[in-house]
């Protein structure tokens, strides 16, 4: 474990993974029935996008998505960082917030273009 965190932060951040891992797992799994319920009725992609603009319900869904994947992917990596490399500084804390930020604002932004007609321009 990283010597610049608490014992207290890394078991938040232990709290949060698995938090964030039970909302992830639920959304991969209506996700995927999604996709086998389009690709079954024979939606192209495009008829799959002419749905999606401008249905805000679809928009709460991958936005959860996203800010769940936002919560998971930094800490998990994080640790992969700290285990496999053996970077445990302040820096590896550092680099975990900006991939967040940097996977945040990328995810919410693919979910607005999707969602906002003319988003994507």
């Amino acid at each position: 474990m990283s010597q610049s965190l608490s014992v207290v932060t890394q078991a938040k951040l232990w709290y949060w993974q698995r938090i964030s891992a039970m909302v992830l797992a639920v959304c991969v799994i209506i996700h995927l029935v999604g996709i086998v319920l389009a690709v079954r009725g024979g939606l192209s992609g495009a008829e799959v996008l002419a749905r999606t603009q401008g249905n805000w319900l679809f928009g709460a869904f991958y936005a959860t998505f996203v800010l769940a994947s936002t919560v998971h992917v930094p800490i998990g990596l994080m640790r992969i960082a700290e285990e496999w490399f053996g970077w445990r500084s302040r820096s590896v804390v550092i680099a975990a917030w900006l991939f967040a930020a940097l996977l945040a604002f990328a995810g919410l932004r693919a979910v607005y273009a999707v969602i906002v007609p003319g988003g994507a321009a």
